[in-house]
């Protein structure tokens, strides 16, 4: 009988190890953007709809899910995009009221057909689904639109409550993802808000700023875009339509644990001349949480 094996070589044994982990990573890139509206003119002579403009824009930076913020779209519904590659969801409010908010997720097919369920319009400023990353982990992505900084206290306060109870229903094992346009500066002051603020943020913080931020303690929730070193121009998502400044106001979030999961989330500037806000990219390689040792 031959002695045991003896153990793997430290460079061999790595190289196994490097390959079972570079299996559970699942590369995936997100966007965010302010359409404004998705709703077609009529009267306009332009040959395509505007959802048909914004899949070609996404399907040019490669991005598999986006979340698309003020598209004005009515009730709860589903559209592909014959020939694009991509599937319409949306979250809007009933026909009877008037629609100033609303928001979709537009997905790559191929991603589509992974989803266990489609995605789940709370109101016409929240919408969440959820990405399989294996067998009992998931990815929780929330899209969030915050009512804008001249909204009432009480507006802000009732839009708060249900993310506030949708996130705290994430189990902890799972990925977190929230992103859209959160209406908030949330500026500069790295110190008091370690752990959420990022060493690269912009500008002042206002009323909302302070909302999100104090959102973002409480669920353990770090503000990627403050994270990374970039020009101005590549953090800066909103002009202002009277001053003409660029501020920071589309935001995407993840559990303080996954910040290494980010390899990069920036504003691509000119990307579209039908809104006022930037196109916001977040590549990432998303790892599942490590199984407890019995």
């Amino acid at each position: 009988m031959g002695s045991p094996p003896g153990p793997l070589p430290a460079d061999v044994f790595m190289g196994k190890l490097e390959k079972v982990q570079a299996a559970r990573v699942s590369p995936l890139t997100l966007a965010a953007l302010n359409v404004r509206s998705l709703l077609d003119n009529p009267r306009s002579n332009r040959p395509e709809h505007w959802a048909t403009l914004v899949t070609r824009e996404l399907a040019r930076y490669k991005v598999e899910i986006a979340v698309l913020n003020e598209t004005r779209f009515y009730e709860q519904g589903q559209m592909e995009e014959m020939g694009a590659g991509y599937t319409f969801f949306w979250s809007g409010r009933p026909r009877a009221e008037r629609c100033d908010a609303g928001f979709a997720f537009n997905i790559r097919n191929d991603i589509v057909g992974r989803l266990p369920c489609l995605p789940q319009g709370i109101n016409d400023r929240l919408m969440s689904l959820c990405l399989p990353l294996r067998e009992d982990q998931f990815t929780t992505i929330t899209s969030a639109y915050t009512p804008p900084i001249t909204s009432s206290n009480a507006a802000k306060d009732e839009f708060y409550e249900d993310p506030h109870a949708l996130l705290a229903t994430v189990p902890k094992v799972d990925n977190l993802i929230v992103l859209g346009d959160f209406n908030a500066r949330v500026g500069t002051d790295h110190a008091t808000w370690q752990g959420v603020l990022g060493p690269n943020g912009l500008g002042s913080c206002n009323e909302n700023g302070l909302l999100l931020l104090r959102t973002c303690a409480e669920h353990r929730l770090l503000l990627i875009n403050t994270l990374f070193r970039l020009p101005t121009r590549e953090k800066d998502t909103w002009m202002h339509p009277r001053s003409r400044r660029w501020h920071l106001l589309d935001y995407v979030l993840v559990r303080r644990r996954d910040r290494q999961d980010v390899l990069t989330t920036k504003a691509i500037p000119n990307v579209n001349g039908w809104t006022d806000h930037q196109l916001v990219i977040s590549q990432m390689r998303l790892r599942p949480q490590p199984d407890e040792d019995p």
